[in-house]
C-alpha cells in the first residue's frame, strides 16, 4: 500500500530525503499531530474529572467502568481499523474515526445517567481505536524508516499542550461549571481536526493490491475480545456464583478471540513481532492503569482538588515528550536497549507511588515519582512504535499495528477492571491502590525481561 506521497519519500535530491516538515509532508504531519492532540485532550481531561463524574452519576464502585467500556470498544475499533486500513488504505478511516469520536463526546457530554455516559464512551472508544491504527499506517506510507523515530517523537510531543492545559482546565471546568463541558468543550477541536486532515488524506494515492485479511472472522474475534474483557471486569467485581459463571464464559470467548487477533507466540514473547506486541501490552498495563487511578488516589486519600490531582499527569506527560524527543536524536541506537531502560524507569515510579497510595508519604511525592515513569514511557513507547514497523512487512503493517494497539487496550482494560474490583472488595482506595500498584509493577519487570527479544536482527 504505497500512496503517491509515500512514493516520493525516497526520491530526495542528491540522495537526501525530505524531512517531516518538507513541503510535501507538512500537511500530513500537521494532520497527525492534531489527531493525536485530540485524543490527548480527551484522555487527560476525562482522567482528571472522572472522580467527580462517577460521584455524580454513580458510586466509587463504578469508577472503573467509563474506562473499561472505552477500552473494550477501542479493542474492536483497533482490530477492525487494522483490517480496514490494510484493505483500503488509511484515507476513509482517518475521516470517519474522528467523526464517531465526536459523536461520542456529544453523547457523554449530555449524559444524565451512568448508562448514557457509558454509551458515549463506547463511541469514543470505537473512534479512537480506528484512528490509532490509521495514524500508524499513514506513518508507514509517508515517512522512510530513518525518519520514523522523529515522527514518533513528534507524536509524543503532541501530548505536551494537552498535558499542560488538559488536567488543570478540566479540573477548573469541573469545579466552576460542570464536568459535562469536559466532553462538550472538545467538539470544536474535532471539527478542526477533520478540516485539517482533509488535505493530508487527499495527498495519498489509492492503495495497491492487498491480501485477504480474514474479513468477518476477524471482526467477530474483535467483538468477542471486547465483550470478553468487559464481562471479565464485571465478574471480578462480583465474586459470587454469578460472577464465576460470567468469568468462565468470558474466558471461553476471550481466549480463542485473542488467538485469532494476536500474532502467534505473543504470550510467550517469541522473538520478533510477537515480543514487540507483548511489550506494548505490558507497558500499557503498567503505565495507563496507574494513570486511570492516580487522580482518585490523590482526591480520596490526600484530599486534593480535581485540578491539583492532575499535576502528576502533567509532569509525566512532559517527561514522556522530553524523552521521546531525546530518543529521536539517535535513530541508529538499539531500540531494544532503550525499551529495557524505559521499563526500568516505569517500575521505579510505580514502586515509589505505593507509600503515597497508602497515605504514608505526602501526595506531592507522586509528582516526582510519576514524572520518572513518564520519562520511561517516552523512551519505551517510541521504541515499541519503531520496532513494530521495523519487524513488519509492508503488507502486515496495519495488522501488526492493530495487534499491538489491541493488546495495549486489552491489558489496560483488564487491569483497570482489576483495580475496580479491588475497590469493591477492599472498599478503601488507601488499601486497594497499593495492592494494584504492586501488581502492575510486576508487568513492568516482565517488560524489562521481554525487551531483549525485540531486537531487530541486522
Amino acid at each position: 500500500m504505497v500512496g503517491t506521497l509515500g512514493g516520493r519519500a525516497g526520491n530526495g535530491r542528491a540522495g537526501r530525503e525530505p524531512g517531516v516538515w518538507a513541503e510535501g509532508r507538512a500537511p500530513t504531519t500537521v494532520g497527525i499531530l492534531l489527531l493525536i492532540s485530540l485524543t490527548a485532550f480527551e484522555a487527560m481531561g476525562v482522567g482528571t474529572a472522572m472522580p467527580v463524574v462517577v460521584a455524580d452519576l454513580g458510586a466509587i464502585t463504578q469508577y472503573a467502568w467509563p474506562f473499561v467500556v472505552f477500552l473494550a470498544a477501542a479493542v474492536f475499533g483497533t482490530a477492525f481499523g487494522g483490517r480496514w486500513c490494510d484493505a483500503r488504505g488509511p484515507r476513509f478511516p482517518l475521516l470517519v474515526a474522528p467523526a464517531v469520536f465526536g459523536i461520542g463526546l456529544l453523547v457523554a457530554g449530555w449524559a444524565t445517567t451512568m448508562a448514557e455516559l457509558l454509551a458515549g464512551r463506547v463511541l469514543q472508544g470505537l473512534g479512537a481505536g480506528v484512528q490509532g491504527v490509521a495514524v500508524y499506517v499513514l506513518v508507514a506510507e509517508v515517512y522512510p524508516a530513518r525518519q520514523r523515530p522523529a515522527v514518533f517523537g513528534l507524536i509524543s510531543s503532541a501530548w505536551v499542550l494537552p498535558s499542560l492545559v488538559g488536567p488543570p482546565l478540566a479540573g477548573l471546568v469541573t469545579e466552576r461549571f460542570s464536568w459535562h463541558w469536559v466532553f462538550l468543550g472538545l467538539l470544536p477541536v474535532v471539527a478542526l481536526a477533520l478540516l485539517l486532515v482533509l488535505p493530508a488524506v487527499r495527498r495519498l494515492g489509492p492503495p495497491g493490491p492487498r491480501p485477504a485479511t480474514g474479513g468477518a472472522g476477524v471482526v467477530l474475534a474483535a467483538l468477542g475480545a471486547a465483550v470478553g474483557v468487559a464481562s471479565l471486569s464485571w465478574a471480578l467485581e462480583n465474586p459470587d456464583v454469578r460472577g464465576a459463571v460470567v468469568g468462565a464464559i468470558a474466558l471461553v470467548v476471550l481466549v480463542p478471540a485473542l488467538r485469532r487477533l494476536l500474532p502467534r507466540g505473543t504470550f510467550a514473547a517469541r522473538r520478533g513481532v510477537p515480543s514487540v506486541v507483548a511489550a506494548r501490552g505490558l507497558v500499557a498495563g503498567a503505565f495507563f492503569t496507574v494513570i486511570s487511578f492516580l487522580p482518585l488516589m490523590l482526591t480520596a486519600t490526600h484530599g486534593w482538588s480535581p485540578a491539583a490531582a492532575g499535576t502528576p499527569l502533567i509532569v509525566a506527560s512532559l517527561g514522556w515528550s522530553a524523552a521521546a524527543a531525546w530518543q529521536a536524536r539517535y535513530p541508529d541506537r538499539d531500540r531494544s536497549v532503550m525499551l529495557r531502560a524505559g521499563f526500568a524507569a516505569i517500575v521505579v515510579g510505580q514502586l515509589a507511588l505505593i507509600p503515597v497510595a497508602a497515605g504514608r508519604l505526602p501526595g506531592w511525592f507522586a509528582i516526582g515519582a510519576w514524572g520518572l515513569a513518564g520519562l520511561g514511557m517516552g523512551v519505551a513507547f517510541s521504541a515499541i512504535a519503531y520496532l513494530t514497523l521495523a519487524h513488519s512487512e509492508p503488507a502486515d503493517v496495519g495488522s501488526n499495528s492493530s495487534a499491538a494497539q489491541l493488546l495495549d487496550q486489552l491489558a489496560t482494560a483488564s487491569f483497570v477492571g482489576l483495580g475496580g474490583a479491588l475497590l469493591v472488595l477492599l472498599v478503601s482506595p488507601a488499601v486497594a491502590m497499593p495492592v494494584l500498584l504492586g501488581i502492575v509493577a510486576v508487568l513492568g519487570l516482565a517488560g524489562a525481561v521481554t525487551a531483549s527479544r525485540t531486537r531487530v536482527r541486522s
